[in-house]
């Protein structure tokens, strides 16, 4: 018990030392802080007080400035309207008027007068001609001398000093001399001024003639002096006007002195000189523009108290006090925040060990699932090149697309994981946009004949016809907008309009969740109720109505040759920011589901899933590749009216053709046996009719667009004039909605039996329906039944048929099939792979084409059929196999590649002329494992390329352009 009392005791007394060391300790720091903020506020005075200075310095000399330059600019009005002119412009009386009313601008300056230069021999003449005689500054006749500067014009306020020798002074007759040789404003000494009995001095400035040089010497300036201008200047006045707030503080001194004479000081402003009573003191020069005197400005001041240290040191010492606390707080806080960041490391770790855990599964049931459906959908493609019934190739056919759409949507969730992990690329490639725009309208051609709704595109003329992008991810967007747009509209039209984004203004209109959303807007019809829309219905977004629409029409009508954007390739910029809207009138979205709509896997209510199917993820894939291109995706939408898509993509312009690269060219191009060529369009709705002479016009037809069949009959019959038209036009285009039969049919003869029935005046007669069912009930009217959507190749088609045109041999390259057949035929191809399903699929793709195929089913295999020389001009290689995958097999196959190589390169550097190729196969991989890290795996792994499976006609289209065309016999 006395061990433990002694024991606290002493804990006590160390907690009381501690105590009493914490005081003191407080207590000089608080001292510390007390003589270092005062040091600091002395500082910040001493500071403060010359950047005062320094300013108010700075504005006097240039409120003096400004002064000088008036008294100038009087000098040369002087010397421009009063020397040697007979008689003058200026007179005293004039002069008084002038100087008056413009002494505002000279507002520190008693009053100016101009005095002028008189010789002696001139004397007697200078004053019969002014009428008086010149005085000394005594008011006593002047003596004689060499020259006199008698005042002969001055203002009121100086009126004093008229007919008064200026030279008769010997202070003024130095400044004189001064301010002529020197070409500036001079000063005399400061002396009281009449009136205001303050301090000024006398400003003197030369006038010289206006033939004066301006790097005059001495003495040509002394012989050009014509007279001089001055003025009394109000130093005082001057100084109190800019300094009155600083002056009007008790604990600041301000004093301006003339110290030319730096012995004898003169104060000109201010006080006398306390400079022993005030402590802080500043001195700033000024200078006044003349070089024979100095002026300098004083700043004394008293500091103010520095309270702030005082206070902030009391405040410290309480703070001191509780520091004791803050710091075991702060150990406390910093034990919980280190565990806290050891969490967040483990956090990190699972993290990251996630990402790479749904990468792999990705990548598992990606292979997992392709490598079944590439078995299913190849053999069916081999089943559906067998004779089949009719019901067993619609079977074949059907689970053909079922099998399709879950690889479209396996490839939906890969682009997601792509995207969310950043590591989606674009290429960058020329391509065709009208023709890409026409390829995805064509997929969709045959639901909308179904709905019996219009579907159309429409690219503005000044849109590039080649661009440079990733043309497979602006169809993937597109096909997303415009699939979506079919699946919900039941009547009236989609419609897909292209144009730059500078006319569709989609910045400055952007509409994310639009003002329009839901409201309804004023959207202007036609007299029947009808809108002036495609189709007549009402759409979402009234920017695509006609009144919009005609703008982007406007001018480019009659600019036949500069079609195709040809002309926009005169555009200094390389690229272009184009705004493609997808228009509907379908169900539009419900304004409580808008803002979800790029959200990935949700749709707009639950029966949206189970009436129109889908997953609801191809909004959020096509809003992030639009941004990853550069742009953005917005929407407006009423509900029951519908909606419009619009997103920005920024592409490079490019100034070759894409059809004249036949490796990478997927489109056809168009003839141009039908240039020249002009028809009629009958079509009451303006929208629709533009689209129509768009795909037309593509073709080089000449369009000319009437509302209904009587006016068109007039302008074959040449009543409305049109009489080249008439004798030229090959072809009338009637839209079957304004064929009336009552009356038109009555035309339609009477056009057939114009010209006394000469069937080579005859025009043939096209009508333009929306659904296959049309065609039964106008083909036995019409010459041609075309069914909608309409492209320019389908049109070139039907035209051709028509007409009996011939048309040009198609090369073979311009043709998919025959194009790949021709790169594949006689080629020797190895396929690896583990799975005899996939070996047989694969085969049969490649020996439809012409292939030699040999097929192994592993690694090993491959590389003892590989060992060089060799016969094999490509290989498939399947990258996950048993015992060796592709990626090793590969990677064995390049170092019996270098190998080989090196030995023929020795083997042919002693013989000369000859030379060395090197021998390089193409390897692909067959995966169905596409995400990115697969990718780099295999390029990595020394592959040219990949497929993934299971692959079709286009991926091995264009895996095989780029590595097999011109690879020649890689036997060694």
């Amino acid at each position: 018990m006395e061990g433990k009392y002694f024991g606290a005791r002493k804990k006590r007394g160390w907690r009381r030392l501690a105590a009493a060391a914490w005081l003191l300790l407080a207590v000089a720091c608080s001292a510390a802080m007390h003589w270092h903020l005062r040091r600091e506020s002395m500082d910040r005075a001493e500071e403060r007080l010359v950047n005062m200075c320094e300013e108010r310095a700075r504005m006097l000399q240039e409120q003096f400035g400004v002064t000088v330059n008036h008294v100038h600019a009087l000098a040369i009005l002087i010397s421009t309207f009063h020397y040697e002119k007979l008689p003058s412009a200026i007179d005293q009386e004039t002069f008084a008027k002038y100087t008056g009313r413009t002494s505002f601008e000279r507002p520190l300056l008693n009053g100016v007068a101009y005095a002028q230069r008189v010789f002696h021999h001139e004397r007697e003449m200078f004053e019969s001609q002014q009428g008086w005689i010149m005085n000394t500054m005594k008011r006593e006749l002047a003596p004689p001398q060499i020259e006199y500067a008698p005042v002969i014009f001055s203002q009121d306020t100086v009126s004093y000093l008229a007919r008064i020798d200026m030279m008769s002074g010997e202070e003024d007759r130095e400044n004189i001399l001064r301010a002529r040789t020197t070409g500036k404003a001079v000063l005399t000494n400061p002396f009281r001024l009449l009136g205001s009995n303050h301090l000024g001095v006398v400003l003197t400035f030369a006038v010289y003639r206006p033939d004066l040089p301006a790097d005059a010497s001495v003495e040509q300036r002394v012989e050009a002096t014509i007279g001089y201008l001055g003025g009394a200047f109000d130093v005082e006045s001057l100084v109190e006007n800019l300094l009155s707030k600083l002056a009007g503080n008790q604990d600041i001194v301000v004093n301006v002195y003339d110290v030319t004479n730096a012995s004898e000081a003169m104060v000109l402003y201010g006080p006398p000189s306390l400079d022993d009573q005030v402590p802080h003191l500043h001195v700033s020069m000024l200078d006044f523009g003349d070089p024979f005197r100095k002026h300098e400005m004083r700043y004394r001041e008293k500091p103010p108290m520095p309270w702030s240290a005082i206070t902030n040191p009391l405040g410290t010492f309480v703070i001191w006090m509780l520091l004791g606390y803050i710091i075991c707080a702060a150990w406390s806080r910093y034990d919980k925040v280190s565990e806290d960041c050891r969490k967040m490391e483990e956090l990190k770790t699972q993290a990251e060990a996630a990402d790479v855990a749904k990468s792999q599964f990705l990548a598992t049931v990606s292979h997992e699932i392709r490598t079944p459906m590439n078995g299913v959908l190849g053999m069916l493609d081999m089943l559906l090149g067998t004779d089949l019934t009719m019901t067993q190739k619609d079977f074949a056919q059907t689970a053909q697309m079922c099998g399709r759409a879950l690889i479209t949507l396996i490839n939906d969730v890969l682009d997601r994981a792509k995207i969310e992990a950043g590591k989606l690329e674009l290429e960058a490639v020329p391509f065709d946009l009208r023709s890409l725009m026409d390829d995805v309208i064509s997929l969709f051609s045959s639901k909308s004949r179904e709905k019996c709704i219009e579907l159309a595109v429409f690219v503005c003329d000044n849109v590039p016809k080649v661009v440079i992008g990733d043309p497979w991810r602006f169809r993937q967007i597109l096909t997303n907008l415009v699939g979506n747009a079919v699946k919900f509209t039941e009547r009236g039209h989609v419609f897909v309009r292209v144009c730059l984004a500078e006319n569709s203004n989609v910045e400055g209109n952007q509409v994310i969740h639009g003002t329009m959303n839901g409201k309804v807007g004023k959207v202007e019809s036609t007299a029947n109720g009808a809108f002036n829309t495609l189709s007549g219905f009402e759409s979402a977004d009234r920017r695509n109505n006609w009144q919009y629409f005609k703008l982007l029409l406007s001018d480019k009508e009659s600019l036949l040759d500069d079609f195709d954007g040809e002309n926009s390739n005169q555009n200094d910029s390389d690229r272009v920011t184009l705004a493609i809207s997808i228009e509907d009138t379908g169900v539009g979205i419900p304004l409580h589901a808008q803002d979800r709509v790029f959200t990935p896997f949700m749709q707009a209510d639950s029966s949206t899933s189970r009436n129109y199917g889908g997953t609801g993820i191809g909004l959020s894939i096509s809003k992030c590749l639009a941004e990853l291109m550069g742009g953005q995706i917005s929407f407006t939408s009423r509900p029951f009216v519908g909606s419009t898509f619009t997103f920005s993509a920024t592409l490079k312009r490019s100034y070759k053709d894409a059809s004249a690269d036949s490796s990478r060219s997927l489109s056809e191009a168009l003839p141009t046996a039908f240039k020249g060529m002009k028809a009629i369009l009958v079509d009451g709705r303006p929208v629709r009719s533009a689209v129509t002479r768009y795909h037309l016009k593509r073709l080089g037809i000449i369009v000319q667009v009437v509302n209904n069949m009587s006016a068109g009959h007039k302008v074959f019959s040449g009543l409305n004039g049109a009489t080249i038209l008439r004798e030229k036009a090959a072809m009338l285009f009637i839209e079957s909605d304004f064929w009336r039969p009552e009356t038109d049919v009555q035309l339609l003869n009477s056009l057939r039996e114009h010209k006394n029935g000469q069937l080579s005046d005859v025009p043939k007669v096209v009508v333009l329906v929306t659904s296959e069912a049309d065609k039964d009930k106008y083909g036995s009217i019409f010459d041609i039944v075309m069914c909608k959507p309409l492209r320019a190749s389908t049109i070139a088609s039907c035209i051709q048929q028509l007409l009996k045109v011939e048309m040009p041999e198609r090369k073979d390259n311009q043709n998919r099939p025959s194009f790949l057949r021709s790169l594949l035929v006689g080629k020797n191809i190895l396929v690896v792979d583990d799975n005899k399903v996939n070996l047989r699929v694969a085969a049969a793709a490649l020996k439809k084409y012409g292939a030699k195929v040999h097929c192994v089913e592993s690694g090993k295999d491959a590389i003892s059929l590989l060992q060089p020389p060799h016969c094999f001009d490509a290989c498939f290689m399947d990258v996950q196999m048993p015992e060796m995958d592709g990626f090793e097999a590969t990677r064995q196959i390049r170092k019996m590649e270098m190998k080989a190589n090196e030995e023929r390169k020795n083997k042919l550097a002693s013989i000369e002329g000859s030379t060395f190729v090197e021998c390089h196969l193409p390897v692909l991989a067959m995966t169905a494992d596409v995400i990115q890290a697969t990718y780099e795996e295999c390029i990595k792994s020394g592959m040219d390329g990949y497929v993934s499976k299971p692959f079709d006609e286009e991926q091995l289209y264009q895996a095989v352009s780029r590595l097999v065309v011109g690879t020649t016999d890689s036997a060694v």
